[in-house]
């Protein structure tokens, strides 16, 4: 058995005409979180979809768990937890029904499964919450009731598809905390979201994908180091176009438009700054760069639909 938990080696996938997925590799060692960073249709979800066993590869390798996907998928899942996008919790049952019911599917017995839900529902902060019906939990509460669910199995690996969408920063901040928990017990997780913040707080490593080949992959700040300027300098407001053509562009080693915002990417910025002296009609940010500067320039600033 490999000692990766999730291993693909050069894994395609097409419909029809469009090939959206395009020579994928990658592997994931045990106890790290890895995230996938793509815009939208660039070859993510497919991606799961493939290494869930719920869609077939035109070519290429999975193992998952140690069980090549598809053809052991069945078992392979059995050592997985998924988080899906959008809770698909049962609202005719409890709390502690809900988490029952799921733990079926993985052959586990009642009394199995209810001698775990005190312990699963204390990690997701719902201890006062086991006979509620969901309708009555808040957004927060059955995301994390969704995290709960996906540990019933006291599975291996735990796939999460944007688990944070939607949630307000208390929610968010007790979910990644709860994440970084599990890596520290040996979990490993698959992560796909688009806030760059999450990526970067919670990853271990990363790939950002584009047009359903992988541009990138490391540890976020390998990453940034290697593909961005250390430092940035946004300049907003009606002038900072004009500011930018008179003095953003020569003094940056890259430099950006966007609107009325300018971005200026620079490994010393202390020209820019004197050059911002007195031009009290704009308003400026100095940075550091982060994730969501290495993003937009590898995948480009147009909307995806």
């Amino acid at each position: 058995m490999s000692a990766a938990l999730l291993e693909i080696r050069d894994l395609r996938k097409s419909f029809g005409a469009q090939e959206v997925v395009r020579g994928i590799s990658l592997t994931l060692a045990r106890g790290e979180c890895y995230g996938l960073l793509g815009p939208n249709g660039a070859g993510k979800t497919t991606t799961l979809r493939l290494c869930l066993g719920l869609t077939d590869p035109d070519s290429g390798s999975i193992e998952l768990a140690g069980l090549p996907v598809p053809r052991a998928a069945r078992e392979a899942r059995l050592r997985l937890g998924v988080v899906p996008q959008i809770d698909n919790l049962d609202p005719d049952f409890t709390v502690t029904e809900n988490l029952v019911v799921y733990g079926r599917y993985f052959g586990l017995r009642d009394a199995a499964i209810r001698a775990r839900v005190p312990e699963l529902l204390e990690f997701a902060g719902l201890s006062g919450k086991a006979d509620a019906p969901i309708q009555s939990l808040s957004g927060g509460m059955k995301r994390r009731l969704s995290l709960a669910r996906a540990l019933v199995n006291d599975p291996d690996i735990v796939f999460l598809d944007e688990p944070t969408t939607g949630l307000d920063p208390q929610a968010r901040h007790l979910i990644w905390e709860r994440l970084k928990q599990l890596t520290l017990q040996g979990k490993t997780l698959l992560l796909t979201t688009h806030f760059m913040d999450e990526a970067e707080r919670l990853c271990h490593r990363l790939a950002v994908i584009d047009q359903g080949r992988i541009v990138a992959e490391g540890s976020p700040r390998e990453l940034i180091q290697a593909h961005i300027e250390p430092d940035v300098v946004e300049v907003f407001g009606d002038g900072a176009p004009a500011w930018g053509e008179a003095h953003g562009r020569r003094l940056s080693e890259r430099f950006e438009k966007v609107g009325e915002t300018v971005f200026c990417y620079t490994r010393d910025a202390r020209p820019l700054l004197a050059a911002l002296e007195g031009c009290h009609h704009l308003r400026s940010l100095h940075r550091p760069a982060n994730l969501e500067d290495l993003f937009l320039k590898l995948t480009g600033r147009d909307l995806r639909d």
